[in-house]
């Protein structure tokens, strides 16, 4: 324990490191020796096993399993899931953890709010995309399009203005997937338009499943992160159900989150104001088809700010569609 009563980061957290051995072993498994004798098996497996590499990225851009960052990043080079190089995903994410900030539609990269303003710039048939997105169902099958989309877009205007970040991130992402195409193709022996159509739009969304409820705008800074008590999906989300656990704390390992929790789970929910949900299940009953939170913002950006103050090459993704979101030409140090 150090002096303020954290628990000291281990050398090599063993438990992250199996994992991610396992998650890529079941991942190559499935392609090489399941696919195409058993179609539907090989497809379930590889969407879930993108979903936990999904959730490994997240963990090791806080600093997991081990102290060296470049080593860490190994661990999640092979970009099997496709679309988030993993620079650009930890520079954004580590953004997002500014709490004061939390649903901000221009400060928080991962918001799904949209200013008042930017709303009403939208096309028609956008806004109702928007609005069917907010709804649980929407999320699960509009959402990774229309992040994926806008994130594209975004990150080609950055890299055409030259932003040197954003192309070396793109650079390694390139090689990775220089790897990951040819294994597909001619290892699994897998068309790679059903790869994306089926692994990596289920992968995304399963994890659209747990980022759908994480936030919302309240007055009350703890209140806008959520807790979800129970879920038989927490391992596929390395326990980030408990969210609001997480921001809290969030250079802990993901599998000491349930007992620090269990430790103190009434602290815990009052701190953020009783935004808890006994499980995912609760969500899809009453917003499957009901939107969980306006797309406008209720409180923030309700006008524009023409006078507001950005550095240089501030545009980059929001990452929750369609748009972009400033934010600092320079990522934040962990």
């Amino acid at each position: 324990m150090t002096a303020d009563g954290r628990r000291e980061k281990k050398t090599i957290e063993w438990p992250t490191v199996l994992l991610a051995a396992g998650c890529y072993s079941i991942w190559a498994g499935a392609g090489f020796f399941l696919w195409p004798d058993y179609p539907l098996l090989a497809l379930a497996i590889l969407s879930l096993t993108l979903a936990l590499q999904s959730s490994l990225m997240h963990e090791v851009l806080h600093g997991h399993p081990t102290r060296n960052a470049v080593v860490n990043e190994a661990f999640v080079f092979l970009p099997i899931g496709l679309v988030w190089p993993y620079r650009r995903f930890k520079w954004m994410h580590l953004r997002h953890h500014a709490d004061e900030r939390l649903t901000d539609p221009l400060d928080d990269p991962e918001s799904y709010y949209k200013a008042l303003w930017q709303h009403e710039e939208l096309p028609g048939p956008m806004k109702r995309l928007l609005r069917i997105n907010n709804t649980m169902v929407g999320r699960l099958i509009l959402g990774p399009w229309l992040s994926s989309i806008g994130f594209f877009i975004s990150e080609a205007k950055l890299a055409s203005e030259g932003d040197a970040a954003v192309r070396r991130a793109w650079l390694l992402h390139a090689i990775g997937m220089a790897a990951i195409v040819p294994i597909v193709v001619y290892g699994f022996g897998m068309p790679f338009w059903l790869y994306i159509l089926v692994p990596t739009w289920i992968g995304q969304s399963i994890i659209s499943i747990r980022t759908y409820a994480e936030h919302q705008w309240s007055e009350h800074p703890g209140g806008r992160t959520i807790i979800v008590e129970n879920s038989p999906l927490s391992l596929l989300f390395l326990n980030n159900n408990l969210h609001f656990v997480h921001h809290k704390r969030p250079t802990v390992a993901w599998y000491e989150l349930p007992g620090l929790f269990r430790a103190q789970r009434e602290e815990w929910i009052r701190g953020n104001n009783g935004y808890v949900v006994p499980g995912y299940l609760a969500l899809l009953k009453r917003y499957a088809f009901t939107p969980k939170e306006p797309v406008v913002h209720p409180v923030l950006r309700r006008v524009p700010e023409p006078g507001r103050a950005f550095r240089p090459r501030v545009r980059a993704r929001n990452v929750s569609g369609l748009g972009t979101t400033p934010v600092p030409a320079e990522p934040p140090k962990e």
